[in-house]
């Protein structure tokens, strides 16, 4: 992860707070995940704070969970810019299930 722009510190604390539990997964799933996050327009600063921040939103399925939100975000009329900020001040999105959790709200929201 150095090499993505961890600093030490930040590595420090994922290993304290994970272990091995997150290593595995660098290569296959958190690399692509990144790379992503930065193609939505998300600094390499602002994807090390959300990494450190929430680290387990990284271990969703990108195919399967966390690019059908940003999909259907669009689809609600969002630009890309609203996209990433919202990503980047709430990471934890990028792990919820569209039909189990964030449909249902929404839905609810506009019945108010």
């Amino acid at each position: 992860l150095s090499s993505l722009g961890f600093s030490a510190g930040e590595l420090r604390t994922l290993k304290s707070r994970y272990g091995c539990r997150f290593a595995p997964d660098v290569e296959n799933k958190i690399k692509p995940f990144l790379q992503w996050l930065s193609e939505l327009g998300l600094s390499d600063l602002e994807v090390c704070k959300m990494v450190v921040a929430f680290p387990m939103a990284f271990r969703s399925r990108l195919e399967e969970t966390s690019k059908p939100v940003v999909m259907w975000l669009r689809g609600l009329g969002w630009d890309d810019s609203q996209v990433a900020k919202t990503i980047n001040k709430f990471p934890q999105l990028l792990s919820y299930r569209l039909e189990e959790h964030l449909k249902p709200r929404v839905q609810w929201l506009k019945e108010l």
